[in-house]
């Protein structure tokens, strides 16, 4: 796969940064981002305009949607955006997601609310809507940002709001990929073994000094370009780690991708040495 395929990315200027949407582009594909950041947000630098510029000076073309994946006429302009402009939807990428880390007392339900309906239905809305263009696709994939599902008494009881926010994005992409598992459909999910660097890391888990114990924003981008570059149909329902992805392109040394040691490892991922990767 050339990656020079339309797509229909979900998110894009908050969760791990820029770095996820951007493969399609980074080789001369076409993107259309679906986000709420029209207007500058002082916590989290960056808009959906600003992204498109980004993505455009990385030899693409990029399309700005303005809305919320909760609203389903937003998807619908998304979708038919990609289709009328680029003719069809090779790859979707669900990448919105709400972080809310409360324990259950404290999490009140209208922050839990939101978080099942940005994160879960609408990894299951946007893959919904585009999954009659994926059909009729050559090389389909659905890549959903969200971890294995780790049933680790630590991570269950961690923050079990956000787990079952999380591990919902998860289970949806599985489900699908399980629903279609015998068209060339390729649906899986993406996770950082260690935290990123970005401003969401930042002002959420564990303020600046964190940032210098987490990687660049490069690894996942270059793992999902990895993932989606594989022919469709070659995994499919499959939740994977960045470095997993990479090591089995031949990938054994991370210390390009930064970061101090000790490094972070991120929510829901147990906790190995992570010394040798350096």
């Amino acid at each position: 796969m050339s990656l020079h395929s339309p797509s229909a990315s979900c998110g894009g200027c908050a969760c791990c940064g820029l770095a996820p949407p951007p493969p399609p582009p980074r080789r001369g594909g076409n993107v259309v981002l679906l986000a709420k950041t029209g207007t500058p947000d002082p916590r989290l630098p960056g808009t959906i305009h600003t992204a498109v510029s980004e993505l455009t000076e990385l030899g693409g073309h990029a399309l700005p949607v303005v809305g919320d994946v909760r609203n389903d006429d937003d998807i619908a302009r998304t979708v038919d955006l990609a289709v009328d402009r680029f003719g069809g939807i090779d790859i979707v990428i669900n990448n919105a997601s709400v972080l809310d880390l409360s324990p259950t007392e404290d999490l009140t339900l209208k922050r839990f609310d939101l978080m099942q309906q940005v994160n879960v239905r609408g990894t299951f809305a946007l893959t919904r809507a585009c999954l009659p263009y994926l059909r009729k696709s050559a090389d389909p994939h659905v890549m959903t940002l969200s971890p294995p599902l780790n049933l680790s008494q630590q991570w269950l009881g961690a923050h079990p709001g956000y787990m079952l926010a999380k591990y919902g994005m998860t289970l949806a992409a599985l489900g699908i990929a399980a629903e279609y598992r015998n068209t060339n459909l390729s649906c899986n999910c993406l996770w950082p073994q260690t935290t990123i660097a970005t401003a969401a890391v930042g002002n959420l888990l564990g303020g600046r000094e964190s940032l210098h114990h987490s990687r660049s924003p490069e690894i996942m981008a270059d793992a999902a370009i990895e993932l989606l570059s594989r022919p469709a149909g070659t995994d499919n329902g499959r939740t994977f780690l960045d470095v997993e992805v990479l090591a089995e392109a031949g990938v054994s040394d991370f210390a390009k991708y930064g970061g101090e040691q000790p490094l972070t490892v991120d929510i829901f991922v147990d906790g190995p040495d992570l010394a040798h990767q350096m």
